[in-house]
């Protein structure tokens, strides 16, 4: 649908169905959502991403956390790396709870999880133009994010995980449903120990997609693993 703006007598989306059409652009580029850093990595980085890529993911996040996170120059280089590898593809590339190092590697976007800055927050940093994905683990979580303007959910954990030792406990695909029961209209990503055996069952419950971090990253074949959730 179409509406007149009044500034200048032209055609301009409504705001309703632009915030749709915007999310379903979402949902497209979230389908598989891998997340890794240095210290996730079994090799380096950019070696697994360019693997992933070809394996097919649609979005990756840079998350420098954990034992073997890079500092300083060292994590600089390696994000502009990762950034030109997945602008060189097409896919999303989403900064892990860091404003200020998406700013000054122009990201997509930042994720950010419960105990980092507000939505509210980045989204004053970032500008209109950038993705907020928030963390939520329940469904007040998820109206919150909702109210605070992020742009999608990653849920989880889905399953029993290793990759976080300080994980909330596990929800499963349930918790997807009960998002969905309750309204919640955003773009959802289910998280934690999905393997492609799972992804289907997250799906089921209503997730856009799925966000994967060691069964890629630590995978013997990144490209055969990120195949195996694609089909």
């Amino acid at each position: 649908m179409k509406v007149r703006s009044p500034e200048n007598d032209s055609f301009a989306c409504d705001p309703a169905d632009c915030a749709d059409a915007e999310g379903a652009a979402v949902r497209r580029r979230l389908r598989l959502y891998f997340v890794a850093g240095s210290a996730d990595c079994d090799g380096a980085p950019e070696r697994v991403l360019d693997a992933a890529i070809r394996g097919g993911i649609t979005a990756f996040q840079f998350r420098n956390k954990g034992e073997g996170a890079l500092r300083g120059e060292a994590a600089w280089r390696t994000a502009v790396a990762l950034r030109e590898r997945c602008r060189k593809a097409g896919i999303l590339f989403i900064v892990n709870d860091d404003p200020e190092l998406a700013l000054r590697l122009d990201a997509d976007g930042v994720h950010v999880g419960q105990d980092d800055e507000s939505p509210e927050s980045v989204r004053s940093k970032l500008g209109r133009g950038k993705i907020i994905g928030v963390s939520a683990h329940n469904v007040e979580e998820a109206r919150l994010a909702v109210k605070q303007g992020a742009d999608y959910l990653g849920v989880g954990p889905m399953y029993e995980t290793k990759t976080k030792p300080d994980a909330e406990p596990v929800c499963g695909p349930e918790m997807i449903r009960r998002m969905r029961d309750a309204g919640i209209r955003l773009p959802v990503v289910g998280i934690g120990g999905i393997t492609p055996e799972r992804a289907p069952l997250v799906l089921k419950a209503g997730a856009d997609g799925v966000a994967v971090i060691s069964a890629i990253s630590r995978a013997p074949d990144p490209m055969q693993a990120a195949r195996s959730f694609i089909r």
